[in-house]
């Protein structure tokens, strides 16, 4: 197996890996395609459900969205409800969720701007309702309760009650791996190898194609597609590519609490700060709590948990002058300096449920101390890229693309919501490398149709 010759190599078994596994079985024509994972399972670093949010952003709710962004994100989260609710049912339950959302407005500012960005958007995301503070009493009662009374605040809510809005992307993964089979098995001739437990040890040009070493062997590929994370970044720095970005990778912890929520609550984002605001969650693999969160805190790892990649961190920081800058124009603005300094209160015992509590008290304002039990094992790394050329740090996802049959994929929020859409992507740019059949149909069905129940 291992000297056979591959249209397709993935790197990388996490949502956004096998997305584009599934695409490639199921809508090309390609013959032989490998997924090669270091672990001996599918999503077992940030697609892992206890290292995300487990949400479906669609641009809805979060408010440091454009309506441009907004729509764009929209379109790859329609595929995943529609590949969802097509899954067969015992497996459709364990991989997306139906649970009501909101962004919570607290005070006449934010409630005003929740009313404008109402307006803007609601010609576009038909299922919202902007909510008063009596409608929200109804559909969230701990959120205006306080001590017996109604808070006092003035609040208001931009609301979605019945959609598809939560994803165990883990199990998302773990499916799409099991339709490329199927898909595979029904096509003649066609070879999906699943390489697990298989750390990839180098990616090296071979004449027009790519060398790919592993421990057991080396596998040749006429195309490359690495969806490893912030060890995509390393992979492409090693050969030479992507050199003008370094990585700032930010760390997320939880708390949970008895079920206070019953559905998705976030709240405004400042938009001086790159990172997201707080918010509660009911949580898909332990129900009965609700999950509040995520902190968010640098920390030099390329993965959670997983100290060994220290170095890989080190190795593609590359720190000079225009990382320092890029650090500094973070750094010297107030907002995002309190909220670092804040952050870092999070991780010191003894401080850091009390301080803690006072943001989720912004959602649920009768938490009390011994309520908050820190999510241990909860929370992964969102690998952020700095482009050193640019001096300034790119939010969400990026990619690098040489345009020479490798590209590579840093998929940070909202990458897990985004993986088919990125899977379309990767299938034009191999379409356009292999000259290969690609049926785009299904991808493009129903895109003009918003993500409500009623159009499932």
């Amino acid at each position: 197996m291992m000297s056979q010759l591959y249209d397709v190599v993935i790197i990388g078994g996490g949502v956004a890996g096998t997305a584009l596994l599934y695409g490639l079985a199921a809508f090309t024509d390609l013959k032989r395609i490998a997924l090669i994972e270091k672990y001996p399972g599918f999503a077992a670093v940030n697609s892992k459900a206890t290292n995300n949010s487990q949400t479906i952003h669609c641009g809805d709710i979060e408010t440091n969205y454009t309506l441009e962004k907004a729509l764009k994100v929209r379109r790859s989260a329609q595929m995943l409800v529609r590949y969802g609710t097509e899954l067969p049912a015992t497996v459709r339950d364990r991989v997306i969720y139906r649970f009501p959302k909101m962004v919570l407005g607290i005070g006449s500012e934010e409630c005003t701007f929740l009313q404008q960005r109402y307006q803007a958007f609601c010609p576009h995301f038909t299922g919202m309702q902007l909510l008063d503070k009596a409608q929200i009493a109804q559909l969230e009662p701990h959120v205006v309760q306080l001590n017996g009374a109604e808070r006092p605040e003035d609040l208001a809510a931009i609301a979605v009650l019945d959609e598809y809005t939560a994803v165990n992307y883990g199990a998302l993964a773990e499916s799409f791996v099991d339709q490329a089979k199927l898909a595979a098995d029904r096509s003649t001739g066609k070879i999906l190898d699943l390489l697990l437990g298989q750390p990839v040890q180098s990616i090296q040009p071979v004449g027009t194609n790519y060398q790919v070493q592993t421990a057991a062997g080396h596998l040749t590929a006429r195309f490359v597609v690495v969806s490893a994370g912030g060890h995509s970044l390393l992979f492409a720095h090693r050969m030479g590519i992507g050199l003008e970005y370094s990585c700032l990778p930010i760390a997320g912890n939880f708390y949970f609490t008895p079920q206070v929520l019953n559905g998705k609550v976030y709240t405004v984002q400042n938009d001086k700060l790159p990172f997201a605001a707080i918010h509660g969650d009911p949580d898909v693999t332990v129900p009965g709590k609700t999950r509040f969160g995520p902190t968010a805190i640098p920390l030099p790892l390329l993965e959670r948990y997983n100290p060994k990649t220290i170095v890989d961190y080190l190795e593609v920081l590359k720190p000079d002058s225009a990382v320092v800058a890029v650090m500094w124009d973070l750094f010297k603005v107030r907002d995002i300096r309190n909220y670092i300094f804040k952050n870092m209160a999070f991780e010191m015992p003894l401080i850091n449920r009390r301080l803690f509590l006072q943001d989720a008290r912004k959602i649920v304002p009768s938490l009390q101390l011994e309520d908050l039990e820190f999510a241990k094992g909860f929370g992964g790394v969102r690998p952020q890229l700095i482009d050193r050329t640019q001096r300034r740090l790119i939010l969400g996802q990026a990619e690098i693309d040489p345009g020479q049959g490798i590209c590579f994929n840093i998929t940070p929020s909202p990458g897990a919501t985004t993986c088919l859409g990125n899977a379309e992507k990767d299938l034009l740019r191999i379409q356009s490398h292999l000259g290969c059949e690609f049926d785009r149909s299904w991808f493009e069905a129903g895109e003009s149709s918003p993500v409500t129940a009623s159009s499932h």
